[in-house]
């Protein structure tokens, strides 16, 4: 059953730290099944509840998963190898199209509104120290008018450190160990690695264009989820975005599993130029997480957040016996950029979204589907993944390879237009057109 790997160990402890290990080394491999614990406790010369309680650790752990009498077997992908390690380095002379990050010629500089919320911060009445509010008033009323603007419903607003932050704080504040997470399928790898790291179950969710499929949010909570992950915009790796229609019937949707936890995702904001179409209050519990990365800079590390007023205050009631609370020199930073008019969003929109269509529209050209209907992201379907992203970087071009963003999607590759002109269109749609091969046409969903 294990080959030669002996698990070792007295404690549960001990036990759960020699699997953890043995999956680390490679010794355990992912789908392998452990032995049943009485015959483990025999083995060892332990009380079965010992083994009983080290296999708990390793579920909570996100190493192994239990299915009654099917047995314990190790995670197809444990919380040990990132998703973010799945990755092609790019060598000189290859251009990388592969990671994500948005374009640095349209990010704001940032050492005026820094400057500014020095002098500000120290104008305050609790300069700067210990004791003063968790979140900047002037930010909360500029957060909150866009929302409201948005049609996201009435709520406390919280600030995180970014979007994952603020997801990992929500599922924290309301699941425990076991329990499952709706999650769209393909989706942003590091919300994948996230969820067994809490030791929670992630159930994925078809998506297309218009984003999750609302049969798959249905049977995800028919089967026990207890909480839904949804991206409003640019959807990572897709570019989906929720439109009109969709949002309507996954409302219908989620209103009949009211105890639902919805989380939704909007770190599009001020990058694309579709209309935000919210479930929030389809439940009653939700949050509404909004992040400064893709539009202002990631290394902000700031992110508003609303939602219930019970899941809110858990939030902010954990955060406050952990960090505390979020610089409030990046908040006022914020607040600065925000009021100065730092980006264009409609210029920044137009930027990723003539760089988006303009590839697709060249892939079409070649008979290659492609996916991207908002934000800095392409998505193609692909037969031969592993082989397609090899022959892609043998052309000259690193992109990202889709097993980082799937759990039972059919293969792709993702590609960010964020740094792309138009001379490098051409060439990289061919590339991608050779690379593909002669099955091209497939769907993501």
């Amino acid at each position: 059953m294990l080959g030669e790997y002996r698990i070792a160990g007295r404690r549960a402890s001990d036990i759960a730290a020699s699997v953890e290990r043995g999956v680390a080394e490679g010794a355990l491999e992912p789908g392998q099944l452990l032995p049943p614990m009485r015959e483990l406790a025999e083995t060892l010369g332990v009380n079965p509840n010992t083994v009983a309680a080290a296999y708990r650790t390793l579920r909570e752990r996100g190493i192994i998963e239990t299915a009654g009498r099917r047995g314990s077997r190790v995670l197809p992908r444990p919380v040990s190898t990132a998703r973010g390690a799945l990755r092609v380095e790019a060598p000189p002379g290859v251009r990388d199209v592969s990671e994500g990050n948005p374009d640095p010629a349209l990010l704001p500089p940032l050492e005026d509104a820094l400057a500014d919320a020095a002098r500000r911060n120290r104008q305050t009445s609790h300069h700067g120290l210990y004791g003063g509010p968790t979140v900047e008033p002037e930010l909360a009323r500029l957060a909150r008018a866009a929302l409201d603007a948005g049609g996201v419903p009435p709520g406390p607003v919280a600030v995180t450190s970014g979007s994952l932050d603020a997801i990992e704080r929500v599922l924290a504040a309301h699941l425990r160990p076991g329990d499952q997470v709706a999650v769209e399928d393909p989706g942003w790898g590091n919300l994948l690695d996230l969820v067994p790291a809490l030791g929670l179950r992630p159930v994925p969710v078809p998506v297309d264009d218009d984003g999750p499929l609302p049969d798959g949010v249905a049977r995800a909570l028919a089967a026990g989820a207890r909480a839904v992950v949804v991206t409003a915009r640019a959807q990572n790796p897709t570019g989906a975005a929720v439109g009109a229609e969709r949002a309507a019937v996954l409302r219908d949707v989620l209103a009949r599993s009211p105890g639902t936890l919805l989380i939704e995702d909007d770190h599009g904001h001020c990058i694309v130029d579709l209309p935000l179409h919210p479930l929030a209050g389809s439940t009653d519990r939700w949050a509404f997480v909004r992040s400064t990365a893709k539009a202002y800079g990631p290394d902000l590390r700031t992110a508003v957040l609303t939602g219930d007023p019970v899941t809110v205050d858990r939030v902010e009631g954990r955060q406050f016996v952990g960090p505390g609370w979020v610089s409030r020199l990046l908040q006022l930073a914020v607040v600065r950029l925000w009021t100065t008019g730092a980006i264009d969003p409609a210029e920044v929109a137009a930027a990723y979204g003539s760089r988006r269509d303009a590839l697709i529209a060249a892939l079409a050209r070649r008979g290659v589907l492609a996916h991207g209907r908002s934000g800095m992201n392409v998505w193609v379907p692909v037969a031969d993944e592993t082989g397609t992203v090899a022959r892609l970087l043998h052309a000259g071009w690193a992109v990202a390879p889709g097993a980082r963003f799937r759990i039972a999607a059919p293969p792709g590759i993702r590609l960010t237009v964020s740094t792309l002109t138009g001379d490098d269109i051409g060439p990289l749609a061919e590339a991608v057109a050779q690379a593909v091969g002669p099955v091209r046409r497939r769907s993501y969903g």
